[in-house]
């Protein structure tokens, strides 16, 4: 199955970079921080060769905040914030529960009251649900999970052999 970037993605990097990166990935997962470093290292050495999508995988029997860390990201994205709220989370990762969410809402300048309201709104808990069925959808078993130009990387996303992968397929 072909993975396919739609409008309601949060991406990074142009629509017709020859990389397209996509992550499914879980606030509170340790693997997931040590990819958010990977990737800033990546979209640093291919600039505008790589797009990057993050997609929501909340594994909630895991990690207890990563719902509601996901469901900030997505309110935080209706202020515009989307990637500033997404760094946030994985660079604090273990302060992630609600009264945490709250003050990067506030650091975002992001109305409290405001994103109090919000996080009980269907829509935001829709969008990371979305996400995650579509996760489910394309085989993600756990996180992070990549996608490289529609396809699942089996490869090891923890070492080089992942940046001379992607490296590869710019010279292709």
């Amino acid at each position: 199955m072909y993975l396919e970037v739609n409008k309601n993605d949060h991406v990074q990097g142009p629509v017709n970079a020859p990389i397209e990166l996509i992550e499914y990935a879980d606030y509170q997962c340790p693997y997931c921080r040590k990819a958010y470093h990977i990737v800033k290292d990546i979209q640093k050495k291919l600039g505008d060769k790589v797009q990057f999508v993050f997609r929501n995988f909340p594994l909630t029997e895991l990690h207890p905040h990563a719902l509601h860390a996901a469901i900030a990201a997505e309110i935080a994205a209706s202020h515009g914030k989307f990637w500033e709220m997404h760094d946030l989370l994985f660079e604090n990762q273990n302060a992630l529960d609600d009264y945490y969410l709250l003050e990067y809402a506030k650091k975002l300048g992001i109305n409290a009251a405001e994103f109090e309201t919000d996080f009980g709104k269907d829509r935001f808990y829709q969008k990371v649900k979305d996400d995650y069925d579509s996760g489910l959808e394309n085989d993600v078993q756990g996180t992070p999970t990549f996608f490289v130009n529609g396809e699942v990387f089996d490869g090891n996303w923890t070492t080089s052999e992942f940046i001379e992968y992607l490296e590869s397929l710019i010279s292709k």
